[in-house]
Order: structure tokens, then C-alpha cells, then sequence
């Protein structure tokens, strides 16, 4: 077999034949005067209304079949194919056997013809001219087999998207999922916005962040890792329904249901309740399920690959973080101390160095994961979190918990909630608590934003709020088992 240096030298000489036979291998523009997608779509009507005219069209060669006076070719352009017929003494003999000597699987060429039906029902252009439109140099993966490898999938999504139909279509419905994301809260008043990733400071959430210094003004910067804080400056100047589509960086570990860069939705409505917020929620995740991928019923995976079978068209209950953990860990959260939480978070596998530096809420959080998150299969509402764990939050503090609600379907969560915190006074004292987590070694408690404790003093209206990670949202309504299948270039370690 021939190596790819070979085939590619092979290709090269083919260019310097389509040069001597006067004829571009990379011309600025081409005959084109309608797409394969509207010859298919309008073929009975362009077929009668042109009769015997020639029509011009472009695509990339994806299959050649035949010998001698015929041939039979694949175009397929916007991931819809038609076949061209390339038949000696219906065009000039140069043109058939230049054809011959230089036209590889992987070009794209330019054809101008007559439009026909074969006698095996095909539809087709009978191809009376061409042109060269782009010559490849690289031969496409096997037609059957496609791209096997994961990593190379990864690093080469064009060939995936090229060679391989579901992928193909899996990426056209992540851009619809996203048009109907933005149509429902259109629909509604809200207003789309855009807020800065770099940042002298980040919040919104607990994480690790991407470190990186600004050389211009020499100074540190992060990526964000969330919307949340710059939203809620803008609430403060007036704006009652915002939301953003956006790119968020958290420097943590990676799995099949975890990426560390990663795109969220997140929107804040202002004298609007959590309850309303978990409506809306059910309204949009069903519609998108119902219109979009045409069930209710769809096979979500876990982070080690084993799917369930979720039914997104029941009611989604309601049920409390503090109910789970008494149910499935024995903990009652309004007694456990920290120690107490901390001994029982390593009962449950967390490594004792993480322990040592984990807050009460992420010690809780670590167990509610373990013990209770994965018993979740059908979408649920888990609500009423530990406060410290929700500092943005509402705060319950005579229940120690935080106005929050999450959903979970498949044992992951899709979702975070919360009837926003607007009090400036108690979220400087939860931040100065975060704050003082962080000095003890807990790297994903929140540092104090002076910034936003300012805009919170100068007044926000009562608002809720949600996030939703687009990937994650993706993957399950196309019931995939990994996030980087949802996304054209996932994050890769470099070739060796």
C-alpha cells in the first residue's frame, strides 16, 4: 500500500497536468448557478423548467465508479449528495480524459450539464463541461470505514463531519438547539448580551481558573468561569431580562461528561421566582426534546459510558438536598459540624489531602454526589443546597441552606438555579466567609469582588437565575456518551 507521502506526490503531478492542459487547480470562482441541496430539493421543476439548458453546480468528489466511455460520480456539497454522469462524446475529449488523469476522490469540481433521470430511477446532471475547483492532496479516509480512532477524530472533525453522516447531523442540530435556545428567551423579553472572558478577578462560581498576564498593562488576568457577576451589574443598571451565550474555562479535571473549556447559557429575570425559574426550564428542555429531536424518551450516559432511559414528558418533581443526604447518607445537615462532614466525605472516597482543605459545603456536595446525584434518572429539581455552598444564593439561614435549585437527568446535572442574593450586607459576609475557605487551601471558594459588592450597594431588583452548560445539553438530547463528540475541536494533548 502506498504511504501518504506517495499518494500526495502522485496528486502533485496531477497539478502539473491540469496546469499544461491550461486548466487552474485553484481558481478564484467557478461555474455555479445552483447548490446540490436546491438541484435536490427543486429537481422535478428545474428538470422541466430548463429542458435541455445547462445548469452548473459544485461539490467534492466522493465517489467514482466505472470505466471506459462512462462515468459515474459522487458530488456531495452541505452534506447532500447527487451523482454526475461523465460520458464520452457528450463533452470534448480533452475535458473526458483530463477528467481521467487528474480527478481523485477528495477534489472539488466545478460541473455545468443537463439534468436527467437514469433509467435505475437516479437523479442526476449529465456533466457537459468541468472545471477544477480545489485539487486535494490528501486522500479521504476509507468510504465503509471513515475515521476509527478517537483521537484522530478529535484532531480531524472535518474528516468526521465529511465522512461519517450522524456526526454530520449531530453538529446541524447543535446550531438548532442553540436557535431555539435564543427564539424561546427572545419570545420572552429577554435581551442578549455579551460580558468579558478576560478578567482581573473571577466569580460566579466555585472553581480553579486559567491563569494569564496582560502585557500591555502588566498584570494578571483569568479566564472567566462563569456569567454570572457581570450579569448581575447590568441588572443593576436597569435591564430586567438579560441572557448570554458564552465561553467558560475551568481549570479542573477532564471526562467524558466534563471539559475544561466549555460552553454555558445563563439568564437573570428580575421580579421573577426560582418556582417560575424551574418552569421555564421544564418548558424549554421538553420543547427542544419534543420539536428539535422528535422524542421524549433518549438514552443519557454517564461519565463511564453506562446509558439509562430517561422520559423527559412526565412532571419534574421537586425534591431537597437535605432528604437525599438523611435518605442515602444518614447525615442530617443542619447538625454536622465540618470535622464531622469532613470524616464522612473521606468515608466516601475523598482523598484525605482534598479533605483537609474542603469547606462544609463542598465536603457535603462531595457526598451528595457519591451517595445520592447518580440514583436520579428522570429530570428532578434538587433544591435547597447548603448555603455555604451557594454564596450568589437566597439564604435560608434559620435552614442553613441556600435558595437553589438543580436538575438532574441521568444522574448528571444539567442545570443550576438560584432566587438570586441581593442583599449587599449578608453577600459580603458570605464572600468574606469564601474568602477565608480560600486562605485554609480550598482553591474553588470564591475570593471577595469589591466591583460587585459595589453594584449590589447601589441597588439589583429581586431576579432569579439560571445556567446551563450548551455541551453537556447537547450530548444528552443527541444521546451521546462523550462531550468532545458535541463539539468540533475538543481540547487535545499535542502529537508526540
Amino acid at each position: 500500500m502506498a504511504s501518504l507521502e506517495e499518494l500526495r506526490n502522485v496528486r502533485l503531478n496531477k497539478i502539473e497536468l491540469l496546469k499544461e492542459a491550461q486548466m487552474d487547480p485553484y481558481p478564484v470562482s467557478v461555474p455555479f448557478d445552483y447548490s446540490i441541496k436546491e438541484i435536490k430539493n427543486k429537481f422535478n421543476d428545474l428538470k422541466e423548467s430548463l429542458a435541455e439548458k445547462n445548469i452548473s453546480t459544485s461539490g467534492r468528489v466522493m465517489i467514482i465508479r466505472g470505466q471506459g466511455s462512462i462515468l459515474f460520480i459522487v458530488l456531495q456539497s452541505a452534506g447532500v449528495r447527487l451523482q454526475a454522469v461523465l460520458r464520452k462524446g457528450e463533452l470534448e475529449d480533452r475535458l473526458f480524459n483530463l477528467f481521467n488523469d487528474t480527478v481523485d476522490c477528495g477534489d472539488y469540481i466545478s460541473v455545468s450539464g443537463s439534468l436527467f433521470v437514469t433509467t435505475r430511477g437516479e437523479e442526476s446532471i449529465l456533466i457537459k463541461d468541468w472545471v477544477m475547483a480545489s485539487k486535494a492532496l490528501l486522500p479521504l479516509p476509507d468510504k465503509w470505514c471513515g475515521i476509527q480512532d478517537q483521537e484522530e477524530i478529535g484532531r480531524k472533525r472535518y474528516l468526521d463531519i465529511l465522512m461519517n453522516e450522524e456526526s454530520y447531523q449531530r453538529f446541524e442540530i447543535r446550531s438548532r438547539v442553540i436557535q431555539a435556545i435564543r427564539k424561546f428567551f427572545d419570545d420572552k423579553g429577554f435581551m442578549e448580551i455579551e460580558t468579558p472572558i478576560l478578567q482581573n478577578q473571577a466569580g460566579g462560581a466555585m472553581a480553579r481558573v486559567f491563569e494569564t498576564h496582560h502585557n500591555d498593562y502588566d498584570m494578571p488576568m483569568v479566564l472567566r468561569i462563569a456569567l454570572e457577576l457581570e450579569h448581575k451589574k447590568i441588572m443593576a443598571g436597569g435591564y430586567e431580562r438579560v441572557y448570554e451565550i458564552g465561553k467558560n474555562f475551568r481549570n479542573e479535571g477532564s471526562d467524558p461528561t466534563h471539559l475544561q473549556e466549555f460552553t454555558m447559557i445563563e439568564w437573570y429575570a428580575a421580579y421573577q421566582t426560582l418556582e417560575t425559574n424551574m418552569l421555564w426550564t421544564e418548558e424549554l428542555i421538553k420543547s427542544l426534546a419534543e420539536k428539535i429531536i422528535g422524542k421524549t424518551t433518549l438514552t443519557v450516559y454517564d461519565k463511564d459510558g453506562n446509558g439509562v432511559e430517561v422520559d423527559f414528558s412526565g412532571p419534574w418533581p421537586r425534591v431537597s438536598f437535605a432528604c437525599l443526604l438523611k435518605e442515602n447518607a444518614g447525615i442530617d445537615i443542619k447538625t454536622i459540624t465540618e470535622e464531622e462532614a469532613r470524616k464522612e466525605a473521606i468515608k466516601w472516597g475523598m482523598e484525605k489531602s482534598e479533605a483537609d482543605k474542603a469547606g462544609r459545603g463542598n465536603l457535603l456536595d462531595f457526598i451528595y454526589k457519591k451517595s445520592s446525584r447518580s440514583k436520579i434518572i428522570n429530570p428532578t429539581f434538587v433544591i435547597d443546597f447548603p448555603g455555604e455552598l451557594k454564596p450568589l444564593a437566597q439564604q435560608d439561614k434559620e435552614q442553613g441552606t441556600a435558595k437553589v435549585a438543580q436538575l438532574i437527568v441521568g444522574g448528571a446535572e444539567i442545570t443550576n438555579q438560584y432566587a438570586e442574593l441581593i442583599n449587599p450586607l449578608t453577600q459580603r459576609e458570605l464572600l468574606t466567609a469564601q474568602a477565608k475557605a480560600r486562605e485554609q487551601g480550598d482553591e474553588e471558594a470564591m475570593e471577595i469582588d469589591e466591583e460587585f459588592l459595589s453594584a449590589m450597594e447601589h441597588g439589583m431588583p429581586p431576579m432569579t437565575g439560571f445556567g446551563m452548560g450548551i455541551d453537556r445539553l447537547v450530548a444528552m438530547l443527541t444521546e451521546q456518551r462523550n462531550l468532545r463528540d458535541v463539539i468540533f475541536f475538543p481540547i487535545m494533548h499535542p502529537r508526540e
